[in-house]
């Protein structure tokens, strides 16, 4: 009896040790991240004026790059240099477009799937996410399964973002379109701010989960703005689960001095969430660009992803701006990195 005693207490412990090790293994998994953010550079002379919306890492030096006004339908090609010490870009350029002759839907989001050596890319015309062959562009024929009630975003307002992790085996993507919340897990204050939903599917495409996501409030809205925009313009997936998303403020008055575009990246944790509950969202890092004076470094970023991981450890997180083919002579195809610890 005393044997059979002692064994129990002794794979009682074992399993409160494994237990406590699986514990403090996702504890360590899921601490707080750092974020440097690097300059912003551009490349004009090899980088084609674009209207670039989305970026996925390839691997390498390579990247694919969707724009939201191409002529037809697919991806373009990056070649993106990144010193392994600083992470900071040394050099991009671009020169190739693999699509066919359909019609742009208004591509946004972009997200490579390397076990299937294909791309999936969400257009906000119809609110459908595809699926291409990487070597050609063309369409497979697959899609993610998007439940018809996200399908009816208003126009322009759909699915700006997409990403997909090879661990987690999971596409993310989020409304950039206000939602209305279900339950009565949301007060009335919280309703009148910009309720999107954060989507979740499967590696079968399948649609698994949706999250309550709540927007800022704006810092800056007229009505008289010549151009302003607030909303998620990309998510990216991490490793352990949770996500980092990108929330865009764009404001630019008639005269265009004092134009800006606040970018906000925070990372949230839809394990530690229900699905009527907002998610809980940690400020990761912040960074503004302007038009102000001499100054104009005025960027819209529209397109992040994960990248390599440097020397050190630390991973790279790339991000893409939209100049609108580069506006007017004045605005640039900016790239930059944030370095993420």
């Amino acid at each position: 009896m005393k044997k059979m005693i002692l064994s129990a207490l002794l794979a009682l412990s074992v399993n409160m040790a494994m237990a406590q090790g699986d514990v403090l293994q996702t504890a360590t998994m899921k601490r707080d991240l750092t974020a440097k953010v690097n300059e912003q550079v551009y490349f004009p002379e090899t980088v084609p004026p674009g209207n670039y919306s989305g970026i996925t890492w390839l691997g390498g030096s390579l990247y694919a790059v969707v724009s939201d006004k191409s002529k037809r339908d697919g991806f373009f090609i990056f070649h993106i240099n990144i010193d392994p010490d600083t992470g900071q870009i040394s050099h991009a350029y671009s020169n190739e477009f693999r699509g066919e002759d359909y019609a742009c839907r208004d591509n946004e989001g972009i997200a490579f799937v390397a076990q299937d050596s294909t791309i999936f890319i969400s257009g906000e015309t119809g609110n459908r996410i595809l699926e291409y062959r990487l070597d050609n562009g063309h369409r497979t024929g697959r899609e993610l399964a998007v439940p018809d009630s996200f399908r009816q975003s208003r126009p322009n307002l759909g699915f700006e973002s997409l990403s997909y992790n090879p661990v987690t085996r999971r596409f993310w993507t989020v409304s950039e379109s206000v939602l209305p919340m279900d339950g009565e897990a949301c007060t009335q204050k919280n309703k009148k701010q910009n309720n999107l939903r954060l989507l979740c599917f499967d590696e079968n495409l399948q649609f698994v989960a949706e999250y309550p996501y709540l927007m800022d409030y704006p810092v800056l809205k007229s009505k008289t703005a010549n151009g302003y925009a607030m909303g998620v313009a990309d998510v990216c997936a991490l490793d352990d689960g949770r996500v980092i998303v990108l929330e865009r403020e764009l404001y630019v008055p008639q005269m265009k001095l004092g134009s800006f575009v606040n970018c906000k990246l925070y990372v949230v944790d839809p394990s530690e969430e229900g699905y009527s509950v907002a998610l809980h969202k940690k400020l990761l890092t912040q960074f503004k660009t302007v038009i102000k004076g001499v100054k104009n470094d005025f960027a819209n970023y529209e397109g992040m992803c994960l990248g390599p991981k440097l020397n050190d450890g630390s991973q790279v997180l790339v991000m893409i701006c939209d100049s609108q083919d580069q506006k007017a002579n004045v605005l640039h195809d900016y790239l930059r990195t944030v370095i993420i610890k």
